[in-house]
């Protein structure tokens, strides 16, 4: 899969057997092969209103399907396994643009979704069997397609009997909580706010393009907090909806990254600080969200984390500031990689789809009932 940091193709090759609460996972290789910077302009180019033009949508499809099939090709040979041996290949897909309720305002608007890197290609360059297009279905069935996670997220963590969340930090932040002995319906998850969107603009242009991230938290380290900008940020009106509810670069992409920094350089804010006032939002709006709608009805006794967030010790050290004293674990201490729990968890769904069993879970998307997700391309 890819996220909404556009950085690149995330691989994960496993060895799933059953489906359902009685799947187990054998997680054999993992590697992310970095987009190149043309690929990745154009994805940004192809997000946009104003330049994702039909006939770039329509090639980038295209180029992402092959770019995908050559990621599965080199996680199968770094395995020492053929494509041959492979049964079922799950792809997310790269999302171009996301229509969540938030936008229903607006009378010529639907709640919609649109991820590309065309499953055809994928299917006939490898000669396997390919499940694509999962969100689409949530939608249909009156969901928001997001967060899909949270079903994956059941079933590789919902049955220590503690109350547990499950916290993404990519692109966007996104938790599922698992109450203690939760089943299905119990579950609550929603996309926190922005996770690394918002600080990798920031880096890329402070430095000139010379960062796509800020690497270990050397930029964000360098500053200071700004507590009236962290305010400000935390008013946004995203983080006061309640969830079930989904949000993306359409909310804190490019646009608001941009929009901020010019905001920000007009007013004189050192831009350092601003980069560690960033990250702190980022931490922060987790935080928030889980005062605002977890802790209320539950405790938390644990929070597991997974993402490139994770990466980030600054970051890291606000979120642990501001849980005070709920404990952090990562998901590699589960022999889950942090940055392949995400395509772990579509293998996952790519497996229920092929058994006939629903991924979605209606409390997380707002569906109304739980429905088989994706699109299967057969290929033997």
């Amino acid at each position: 899969m890819s996220g909404t940091s556009c950085d690149g193709i995330d691989a994960c090759l496993a060895r799933i057997t059953g489906n359902g609460l009685s799947t187990e996972i054998d997680i054999i290789g993992f590697e992310t092969y970095p987009y190149k910077n043309e690929i990745r302009e154009l994805i940004f180019e192809a997000s946009h209103k104003e330049t994702g033009t039909v006939d770039k949508i329509c090639r980038l499809n295209f180029i992402l399907g092959k770019l995908f099939a050559d990621a599965a090709r080199q996680i199968a040979g770094k395995s020492s396994l053929s494509l041959s041996e492979i049964d079922i290949i799950g792809s997310h897909g790269q999302t171009i643009y996301h229509v969540s309720a938030l936008k229903e305002k607006a009378d010529k608007e639907v709640r919609s979704t649109l991820q590309i890197g065309e499953p055809s290609v994928i299917a006939q360059e490898t000669g396997v069997t390919t499940v694509a297009d999962f969100r689409t279905r949530d939608i249909a069935a009156g969901g928001e397609g997001a967060p899909l996670v949270p079903y994956a997220d059941f079933i590789l963590f919902g049955r220590d009997g503690i109350g547990r969340a499950i916290q993404n930090i990519g692109g966007i932040s996104n938790v599922t909580f698992l109450p203690a002995d939760c089943g299905i319906n119990d579950i609550i998850a929603f996309d926190n706010g922005p996770g690394n969107m918002i600080i990798d603009r920031f880096a890329e242009i402070i430095t000139d393009g010379k960062f796509k991230y800020d690497k270990n938290g050397e930029l964000a380290l360098k500053g200071k907090l700004n507590q009236g900008l962290l305010e400000r940020l935390c008013s946004h009106p995203y983080l006061s909806i309640p969830p079930p509810k989904s949000t993306g670069r359409e909310d804190f992409g490019i646009q608001f990254s941009d929009n901020l920094y010019k905001e920000l350089k007009q007013g004189n804010v050192v831009v350092l600080d601003a980069i560690a006032t960033i990250t702190a939002f980022t931490a922060r709006s987790i935080s928030d969200s889980y005062k605002k709608f977890i802790q209320p009805s539950y405790k938390i006794s644990e929070v597991v984390m997974s993402g490139g967030g994770v990466h980030n010790p600054v970051l890291f050290q606000f979120l642990k500031d501001y849980l005070e004293d709920i404990k952090l674990r990562k998901v590699d201490e589960f022999g889950i990689p942090s940055d392949a729990k995400e395509a772990l968890a579509f293998a996952i769904l790519a497996n229920e789809t092929i058994c006939g069993n629903p991924g979605n879970v209606p409390s997380a998307t707002g569906a109304k009932e739980r429905v088989v997700l994706g699109k299967i391309v057969p290929c033997r």
